[in-house]
């Protein structure tokens, strides 16, 4: 007897509900993660206004956080807790991902949070660089372009910036060279760690949380050595508990960083890579519009020209791009057990 079809107006709702389920957990993980880097390492705490300068400590918190949540995913699923790939490849992504989080939490110290944000949008040229020099990948002209577009946008926001947003921790304009320099160390070792996390996925059988715990755990224990060795650990535990604003802010902070890895993965899955790069593309937007009007940033009209540059250029890559060919229904059936990876 054949089974009845599925009501379309069912399914309909179904997939609206997902939607919605999916784009309010993107937005309002990253939103509140946004706010409160910017809060931690730019807004001073007590009585005697003390700056938290201590960023390796927050990228040992969100690591150890994640790391064990990814733990518990593979036990909770009875999946192995062998590595899958050698041990320094993971610790090679560790080092860069360390670098790519310390690059850009010290960066709040020199640029303002939207000026950090748009800067992120720069971030598929060193992607492309990347993926030609290690994937051997090749790109088209629209790709190029769009780069092209991005990078213009970025520098016009960057050069042109409200002359009374200052930073806390420099002397004159926020967009100090050391700033600026963080940022690019930021892009290059972000445009590295995802395109070797692509390659160690298409090279080796690897679950999700399998790359995902052996990287943390990698990064738990060098940012806790580096801590030991700066003489940083005791001040920063000293710091945060004489401020216990700090503390929560710093443990809602690894929380939500450990929540968004979820909707990125469940929105890819679910609705596809280029659905989530438009919701991204709008969250970034949304969160320099929240910290403007949250911490006071003034945007000169030069800015509002960049930002404009950037995002129709983003959105217009990702509402032109060709969707793929539809495969055989074979090959659809053969690969349903095999979800589409994210890579945050």
């Amino acid at each position: 007897m054949a089974e009845p079809l599925p009501n379309p107006d069912e399914v309909k709702d179904s997939k609206t509900w997902k939607g919605i389920f999916a784009v309010s957990g993107i937005m309002i993980t990253l939103v509140i993660y946004g706010v409160l880097q910017e809060k931690i390492m730019r807004v001073p705490y007590g009585v005697n206004k003390e700056y938290f300068k201590y960023s390796l400590f927050l990228v040992f918190c969100n690591r150890i956080t994640t790391s064990a949540v990814s733990a518990g995913s593979l036990v909770t699923s009875k999946k192995a807790l062998d590595p899958v790939a050698p041990v320094y490849k993971y610790c090679l992504i560790s080092v860069t991902n360390i670098l790519t989080t310390t690059c850009q939490y010290e960066a709040l110290k020199y640029v303002s949070f939207p000026v950090q944000t748009l800067a992120k949008c720069a971030k598929m040229i060193p992607v492309m660089i990347w993926g030609t020099f290690i994937m051997q990948k090749t790109y088209k002209g629209f790709d190029y372009l769009v780069a092209f577009l991005v990078t213009l946008g970025c520098s016009i926001f960057i050069l042109f910036p409200a002359g009374i947003d200052l930073s806390p921790y420099g002397k004159g304009r926020e967009n100090t060279v050391w700033g600026i320099s963080l940022m690019v160390g930021y892009l290059g070792f972000d445009g590295f760690t995802s395109t070797f996390q692509d390659k160690l996925f298409k090279g080796y059988n690897m679950e999700i949380h399998n790359q995902i715990f052996y990287t943390t755990l990698c990064s738990c224990v060098l940012s806790f050595s580096g801590l030991v060795l700066q003489g940083h650990l005791l001040p920063a535990v000293d710091f945060v508990y004489r401020h216990n604003d700090c503390f929560l802010d710093i443990v809602l902070l690894s929380t939500v960083a450990t929540t968004s890895q979820f909707f990125i993965s469940y929105t890819i899955r679910n609705f596809g890579a280029l659905a989530f790069a438009a919701i991204m593309t709008t969250r970034q937007l949304v969160s320099i519009l929240l910290s403007c009007m949250w911490f006071g940033h003034p945007l000169s009209w030069e800015q509002w020209i960049g930002a404009v540059i950037v995002f129709g250029s983003l959105y217009a890559k990702n509402f032109w791009k060709k969707p793929s060919p539809s495969p055989p229904p074979q090959q659809t059936e053969n690969k349903a057990s095999s979800p589409e990876k994210a890579v945050p």
